[in-house]
C-alpha cells in the first residue's frame, strides 16, 4: 500500500469534502469544504488529497507566508483511517515536499492549545512550540531548517 499526495480536482473534491473527523476533533479544525474554498480563492494556497493506494484518506493545505516560512494550515486524516500511522507518514511526506522550496528557514503549524493529541503528534515529528498566534487562539510550532 502506497501513500501519496495528489491534486484536488473535479474528480475528487466532493470526496475530500466528505472526509470525517472523530466527533471530539470536529471543533479543532475548519471543514474540508472551507479549506477547498480558501485554496481556490487565495493564491499560494496548496491543498492536496492524501491517498492510500487509490483510497482517499485525508487532506492537507499549506501556504508560503514569507520567503523563509511555509505554514501548514490544515491537516486531517479521516476518522476511519486514524491510529494506523498514516498521519505520521503523510505529514512526513508533506514536510519533505515543503523542504524543497529554496531559501526556506522554517515550517510552521498551528493547533488549538486544548488539543493535546495534536500537540504530542506534532512534537513527535519535530515541531517546537513558539507561543500563541497574534489572535491568542492557536498554538504555533515550528521546525527550523
Amino acid at each position: 500500500m502506497t501513500l501519496s499526495l495528489r491534486e484536488i480536482d473535479s474528480h475528487n473534491y466532493e470526496d475530500v469534502c466528505d472526509l470525517e473527523l472523530q466527533p471530539e476533533q470536529v471543533g479543532f479544525l475548519a471543514s474540508n469544504t472551507w479549506t477547498l474554498v480558501e485554496a481556490a480563492y487565495n493564491s499560494g494556497y496548496h491543498a492536496r488529497a492524501i491517498y492510500l493506494s487509490d483510497q482517499l484518506v485525508g487532506l492537507v493545505m499549506w501556504l508560503q507566508e514569507t520567503p523563509e516560512r511555509i505554514s501548514i494550515w490544515r491537516f486531517m486524516i479521516d476518522c476511519n483511517y486514524q491510529q494506523q500511522g498514516l498521519g505520521r507518514h503523510a505529514l512526513s511526506m508533506v514536510i519533505e515536499e515543503i523542504k524543497q522550496v529554496p531559501d526556506l528557514n522554517e515550517i510552521e503549524i498551528c493547533y488549538s492549545p486544548k488539543n493535546s493529541v495534536a500537540q504530542r503528534f506534532f512534537a513527535s515529528l519535530g515541531f517546537i512550540e513558539t507561543g500563541m498566534d497574534v489572535h491568542d487562539e492557536d498554538m504555533l510550532a515550528v521546525i527550523l531548517l
